[in-house]
This record gives structure tokens, C-alpha cells and sequence, in this order.
């Protein structure tokens, strides 16, 4: 019996014990709980995270807004609030709608047929330019067209900022060429005396047989790398514009023979061979005229210092007509006199002039293309290559 009642001691006893241990348990991660990860608790329920019928475990009432700004994640309700920074008008505009159409007009060339080619932005065109009349409009939407030259058998070549165009006139077909050059990007074309195509671009030279469809060489350790413009001296050498200055190359050969450096301005734009076999070069602030022969400076042409050159060619009274980022101007060839200054263009930026062409001066443009009469002066836009009309035609 005494056997029995110590048993049953020992086992009400660990009960109790083990009882007392699970709640003292309960109440410290309780506690522990409502300090780390506090929570908000509405109004209506209780206001304790356990209870018992013995036993509430109190917790310190923390504020629904202090829990909410540390605890709760944000929610979504409804559609998400407008920009607080809406796109401009000019950027939706941008967005929705095409770009405008650039009207430049960056190369002409007149061919054997009398007729004239135009480069623009938009394309290649042939026209009558004594009459203005278009004959032919190729579209060219992957390519922008910088330089022409007609090789002596007709084919029209197109120097475009992603390579060389060939263009047979008698069908208008054309072909992509596909020659390994310097650099695509093509800012230069002419035509030497023995019939070859050279092609000068923003890293240098190369030359090519038109007729075999031949890559003869290229010079890409060209001094002052980029051939921006191409002419011949009366002894048939080929001249560079460069960014530094001017290159003589042999055109048998291909080599280097002679550099002129340090010239006003240093980056040559534009170049052509005056009727006494001088060289007229513009810059980015003179014209200058150089002697082939002694390799200097004969003059620079006092009325153009400071302009900036874009554009140099003669007309077949030996006048100079020059282009400039400024306007156009006509000067004597022996004194420099300005003779004029023509307005009424569609842009005074000029970037390209064909004389003797139809009787007339033609003029490409950043804002599209006109022409001068050179017996009356009378200055007109060509209407199928402007933007719009001037206002004071």
C-alpha cells in the first residue's frame, strides 16, 4: 500500500512539474515574439497572442501605425496612380509620328548627256537642268548619298556613308559594290586620266578598276586619314583634302610624294584645280590658293578669312564661286574681289555647286536645291527638292 501511494506521489508530482515547465515555456517565446515581430491586432479580438483558462499573457499595445509603416507590405488596389512626370508633348510626338524628311543636297555631277545628277538624302535624281524637268527618281532608303562621279564609259558611281553604288543609266539598274574598302563611309569620288575610280573615305584611299569591277590597292596610312576631297593637277597626280592639310599621291603607284601641313584652318573641305593649274582648297575658316609646284601658300583670299569653305568651283568665265556654311559668293579669280553675294536660297549652308550645267549655276543645299542663271542672275528653287518655298521668291 505504502508502495502504491509513493508511486502515485512521484507521478502527480512530474505531472505537475512537467505541466508548470510547458507553460513557462509558452509564456517566454510569447514575450520574445511581441518584441521582435510585433503585429497589428484589431480592435475587436484580444488583445494577447495566447489564452488559457488559467492563464493571459498581457502585451503592450502598439500603435497601428507605427506597425503598419515597419510591418506591413504595400498593397494594390486598383489601377496604378499616372506619372507623377509625364513625357513632353515633343517627345510623344517624336514617338508617334515619322521623322521629317531631310531635303539636303550633298552631291551633283553633270554627265556626258548634259543632264545632272543630284545626291540628296532622299535619294538619287536625274534631271534636264535646262529645263528642270525630272527624268529620273531612284529611291536609295538605306543609303545616303555623298559623293558622284561618272567613269568614262557612262556608269554613274555613288559614294554613300555605307559604301559604293553603281548605276547604269540606260536602265537605272542598280549594284551594290562590294569591295573591301578603308572604311564604307565614302566622302570622296573622281575619275584620273587613265579611267580608274578613286575613292576616298573617312580612313582613307582606295582604287578601282571600273571596268574589270577590280580593287587595284588602297592606302589607309593615308597622312591625315580622312580623304574629304579628291582632285588632278595638270600633271595627272591626285590631290587629298585631309583633316591635316594636303596629300600628293602618285597615281601610278599609289604612294605618298608630297604633303603640305600646317595650313589655316588644317582640315581641307573642298578642292578643285583652277584654270592656271593652281590649287584652290577651302577650310573651316579660308580659301587658299597653293601652288602643285613649290608646295605653298600663293595667297589666301582675303574676303573669305574667317568662313567657313564648304564649296569651290569655276565657272567658264574663270569666275570662283564659293560656298560657304554662310551664303554663296562669286569673286574675281586674280584679285579676290567679292563680285556677289547671292541670297534667296533655300538655305545658306551650302554643301555642293555644279556651274556650266544647262546655263546655269547649280546649287545643293542643307535645306534642298537651286540654281543661278549665269547670263541673268535670276535665282529660283527647284520645287521638287525644298522643304518648302522661300517667302521672298
Amino acid at each position: 500500500m505504502l508502495e502504491i501511494m509513493a508511486w502515485l506521489t512521484n507521478w502527480l508530482t512530474n505531472r505537475l512539474t512537467n505541466r508548470l515547465t510547458n507553460r513557462i515555456g509558452l509564456v517566454i517565446s510569447a514575450t520574445l515574439l511581441g518584441q521582435i515581430l510585433p503585429v497589428s491586432i484589431p480592435d475587436s479580438e484580444p488583445n494577447n497572442y495566447f489564452s488559457d483558462s488559467s492563464t493571459a499573457i498581457a502585451q503592450t499595445q502598439l500603435s497601428t501605425d507605427s506597425v503598419n509603416k515597419e510591418v506591413s507590405p504595400p498593397t494594390s488596389r486598383g489601377n496604378p496612380p499616372p506619372p507623377t512626370r509625364p513625357l513632353p508633348d515633343q517627345r510623344l510626338r517624336q514617338e508617334t509620328q515619322p521623322l521629317p524628311a531631310d531635303f539636303r543636297v550633298s552631291a551633283l555631277q553633270p554627265d556626258f548627256t548634259g543632264e545632272l545628277w543630284v545626291g540628296s538624302w532622299l535619294g538619287l535624281t536625274r534631271i534636264d537642268p535646262n529645263s528642270g524637268k525630272i527624268r529620273t527618281r531612284l529611291s536609295l532608303p538605306n543609303y545616303t548619298v555623298g559623293a558622284i562621279a561618272q567613269d568614262r564609259v557612262g556608269r554613274i558611281w555613288l559614294g554613300t556613308y555605307e559604301g559604293l553604288l553603281r548605276i547604269d543609266p540606260r536602265n537605272n539598274e542598280i549594284n551594290a559594290q562590294n569591295f573591301t574598302l578603308p572604311s564604307n563611309n565614302v566622302l570622296s569620288l573622281l575619275i584620273d586620266t587613265r579611267g580608274y575610280l578613286w575613292v576616298g573615305s573617312d580612313r582613307g584611299l582606295a582604287l578601282i578598276s571600273p571596268d574589270q569591277g577590280l580593287l587595284m590597292t588602297t592606302l589607309q596610312k593615308l597622312p591625315g586619314v580622312s580623304a574629304n576631297a579628291l582632285t588632278l593637277d595638270e600633271e595627272g597626280q591626285l590631290w587629298v583634302g585631309t583633316l591635316e592639310g594636303l596629300v600628293r599621291v602618285d597615281t601610278a603607284s599609289a604612294f605618298v610624294i608630297a604633303r603640305i601641313k600646317d595650313l589655316p584652318g588644317n582640315t581641307v573641305q573642298t578642292l578643285t584645280r583652277g584654270p592656271e593649274g593652281m590649287l584652290w582648297a577651302g577650310t573651316p575658316n579660308s580659301l587658299l590658293v597653293i601652288n602643285p609646284d613649290t608646295y605653298e601658300v600663293f595667297r589666301s583670299v582675303t574676303p573669305l578669312r574667317g568662313r567657313n569653305v564648304t564649296a569651290v568651283q569655276f565657272d567658264l568665265d574663270g569666275n570662283v564661286w564659293v560656298g560657304t556654311d554662310n551664303g554663296l559668293f562669286k569673286i574675281k579669280r586674280d584679285s579676290g574681289e567679292v563680285l556677289a553675294k547671292l541670297g534667296k536660297l533655300p538655305s545658306s549652308r551650302i554643301l555642293a555647286l555644279a556651274p556650266n550645267t544647262g546655263n546655269k549655276l547649280w546649287i545643293g543645299t542643307s535645306e534642298g536645291l537651286a540654281w543661278v542663271s549665269m547670263s541673268t542672275g535670276r535665282i529660283e528653287p527647284h520645287l521638287g527638292f525644298v522643304r518648302e518655298i522661300p517667302g521672298s521668291f
